[in-house]
């Protein structure tokens, strides 16, 4: 992977105008929603439809048709936990700009959402976690051996499994940052991908310092290897922050206006 791929976080059900829009198929929260974060420098959008039990195959379906039609085949991370739902938004994806990404498996109950990805072509975002969070750095990389060999068994690349070490809440949790970022610089050490959902860190802080901890954080994780992150792009201090990185990185080239990139 060469420059660091961000995942737009914005389009989830856990934002009650985001949830009703999905209720209703009301297209324009969505499309709205859409657009700010790709005009914002988003590569992917994640498509959050919730647990979705009733309806979740047709609203999954509707969803990908709508951003992809609206916004030139945009690639999609199909988030929920219906597997159901996520191969119907898999029937109807256009793969022009990039493949599918199955939002998430894990190595418990989730684990089968691997055979999913493979079976359909997709990436899939791998949480090297079990039952639970991972005590330790030797479990992470326990749980992303699993993982790997699980999705290289059913014939996918190694490339198309990204590693999540799950970023953990600094307030509360402070003491496990470091190594959170250095099993980041193990999974890039083996040659892989990684990503994960960044704001985790800042969550419960003020609202004006969770930008500068998100931003300090993508800084330090980029620098051990991280290629990809589940962020909020309309965050512009953390924006100019990946851009600067991926120059420093030799991922992108400098120019003036890099950062209009």
């Amino acid at each position: 992977m060469a420059k660091f791929v961000t995942i737009g976080e914005r389009l989830s059900t856990t934002a009650p105008s985001v949830n009703k829009a999905f209720t209703e198929r009301d297209p324009e929260p969505i499309l709205k929603r859409a657009k700010q974060q790709l005009d914002a420098g988003a590569v992917y959008l994640d498509v959050n439809i919730g647990p979705a039990e009733n309806d979740g195959e047709d609203l999954m379906k509707w969803a990908v048709k709508l951003l992809q039609e609206n916004f030139d085949n945009v690639p999609l991370s199909l988030d929920t936990s219906n597997k159901k739902a996520i191969e119907a938004g898999i029937s109807v994806y256009n793969r022009s700009k990039g493949k599918p990404i199955v939002n998430s498996a894990d190595a418990a109950g989730r684990i089968e959402n691997i055979d999913l990805a493979a079976a359909n072509d997709a990436i899939v975002i791998a949480l090297c976690n079990g039952e639970g969070i991972a005590k330790d750095n030797d479990e992470r990389m326990m749980y992303c051996q699993m993982l790997l060999e699980r999705g290289m068994e059913h014939g996918m690349d190694a490339s198309d499994l990204w590693f999540d070490p799950l970023f953990l809440v600094v307030k509360g949790m402070q003491d496990k940052q470091m190594e959170v970022l250095e099993a980041i610089k193990m999974f890039s050490d083996m040659g892989l991908n990684s990503t994960g959902g960044l704001s985790n860190n800042s969550n419960g802080m003020p609202k004006n310092i969770r930008p500068i901890m998100d931003s300090a954080l993508v800084a330090m994780a980029m620098m051990q290897g991280l290629t990809s992150a589940i962020v909020n792009p309309n965050d512009l201090r953390l924006m100019e922050t990946i851009k600067s990185c991926d120059v420093f990185k030799g991922n992108t080239l400098y120019a003036d206006s890099y950062l209009e990139l």
